[in-house]
């Protein structure tokens, strides 16, 4: 399907990293099926005519819409219910399969959830219909996104702290708004759906499970969604920009990790250069105004521009239109008592009188530039907090106090997604026990769980 834009028809092949890009119309679809079947489908259920020959004739009808999905199974349990929007009753019908009807409750909350925060921070969902489907295992048909119609993704088993099911409806909820409405190019900047989607996914699963347990939070492992898009990242971070058309990545582990996972932390870290709450209105700005339309990368980046007053190139060209490599490191950190030349013996001061010479050095790595926050702490409990603008490759801090210099650390409110390495971000003189402490009680709970399991098995 082509799309008359720009003055030309934009048609693209099929390839296996691109998606839509179709125009708005309203459908009227006729779907005869046995009477035993149940269905889904886009839009709203406006007749359904039992025929004599044992079938039935479903007839949707949808507004302002670029595509049309369907479903039917004697398999599915349903559930009805209505949420309140905006503008009016939404709707809601799930079709979960029998094996996972226990979950449909959490279906439903996450979808509510959903809608409350896309609505509060974006705007409006006009459609008065949403329909969730939990596919059948192995179908490959989960986690797709249509117009008010999403799939899932579950098993049967799936205790309540993963929260597969509610990433994924969350994810595919998101598309209503980038796809679906903010109706953008995918063939050629797949990024501004799949990657605003992830960011916005980041934001709301933030606010409804926690910032950092918003995938995992079982026994006190814990993970997050932001970091699960940076890691998807790090990995291609050198191979592509995120303002090329899909079907040019290098690979289609690539065309993942830059696609989601780069833009999701870029924009993050966007947070950090504007500040969030201009962050949230540039977002509400941008749906609000290109809703129903179909915006190129340059309407995002200029809302961005105008919401928050500031000339962003330096960001935009090296992180949504070049494939700089941003990794900060801490270099070294030294602190030299300045009475070294004294004859230790003859010295009668005290130790905590001894003035010393620090120098603490960052490195610029790679050739992102980027500014950031240097945090040094003393071991008289004093912190100091440094700027540095990144532009030279190295900058060394100095200091003369009565303390040595007992840690660094870049970044230190850990607003900046994009550094490729984190581990190189801090440095402390002496080493954290903590971090070793709780992976040998870990180890110490597993091997002992074995451990009965074994004796359990031999008796």
């Amino acid at each position: 399907m082509g799309v008359w834009w720009n003055g030309a028809w934009n048609c693209h092949q099929y390839h296996a990293t691109t998606e839509f890009f179709a125009d708005f119309g309203v459908y009227d679809v006729k779907l005869t099926i046995p009477q035993f079947e149940l269905a889904g489908a886009s839009g709203v259920l406006v007749e359904e005519k039992q025929n004599p020959d044992k079938t039935k004739t479903l007839t949707y009808h949808g507004d302002d819409i670029h595509d049309f999905a369907w479903t039917v199974s004697p398999r599915y349990n349903v559930r009805e219910s209505v949420y309140q929007s905006q503008m009016g009753p939404i709707q809601l019908r799930f079709l979960m399969q029998p094996a996972h009807w226990s979950q449909v409750e959490r279906h439903d909350r996450i979808t509510r959830q959903t809608l409350d925060h896309f609505e509060k921070w974006y705007g409006p969902y006009p459609y008065k219909t949403l329909t969730v489907v939990d596919p059948e295992p192995d179908s490959a048909a989960g986690g797709m996104e249509y117009p008010t119609f999403i799939t899932g993704d579950s098993s049967w088993f799936m205790p309540k702290g993963l929260y597969l099911p509610e990433l994924v409806v969350e994810h595919e909820f998101g598309h209503q708004y980038w796809y679906g409405m903010v109706a953008t190019n995918e063939f050629e900047d797949a990024w501004m759906d799949e990657g605003i989607n992830s960011y916005t996914e980041v934001k709301v699963l933030d606010s409804i499970l926690g910032k950092n347990t918003s995938m995992l939070n079982i026994a006190g492992i814990t993970s997050s969604e932001r970091e699960y898009q940076r890691l998807g990242y790090i990995e291609v971070a050198d191979r592509d920009a995120m303002a090329q058309k899909a079907y040019e990545y290098y690979s289609f582990g690539a065309y993942a990790g830059i696609t989601y996972g780069k833009t999701a932390s870029v924009l993050l870290t966007l947070e950090s250069i504007i500040g969030e709450d201009t962050m949230a209105k540039a977002m509400h700005t941008f749906f609000m105004k290109y809703r129903f339309t179909h915006p190129v990368k340059e309407d995002f980046l200029k809302t961005i521009e105008e919401v928050s007053g500031k000339d962003l190139r330096w960001y935009f060209n090296q992180a949504v239109y070049g494939s700089q490599v941003m990794d900060y490191e801490v270099l070294k950190v030294d602190s030299f008592p300045m009475n070294w030349y004294e004859d230790k013996k003859d010295n009668k001061k005290d130790a905590k009188d001894t003035m010393y010479q620090s120098y603490v050095s960052v490195h610029r790595k790679e050739d992102f530039v980027m500014p950031v926050e240097v945090e040094i702490k003393f071991d008289n409990g004093e912190s100091i907090r440094e700027h540095w603008d990144g532009q030279s490759r190295w900058k060394r801090f100095s200091y003369q106090k009565k303390a040595k210099v007992i840690s660094a650390e870049l970044d230190p409110d850990h607003r900046v997604q994009i550094d490729r390495n984190n581990f190189n971000n801090s440095y402390r003189t002496e080493p954290n026990p903590r971090p070793t402490h709780k992976l040998s009680t870990y180890w110490i709970f597993l091997t002992q769980l074995a451990g009965q399991a074994l004796a359990w098995w031999a008796v």
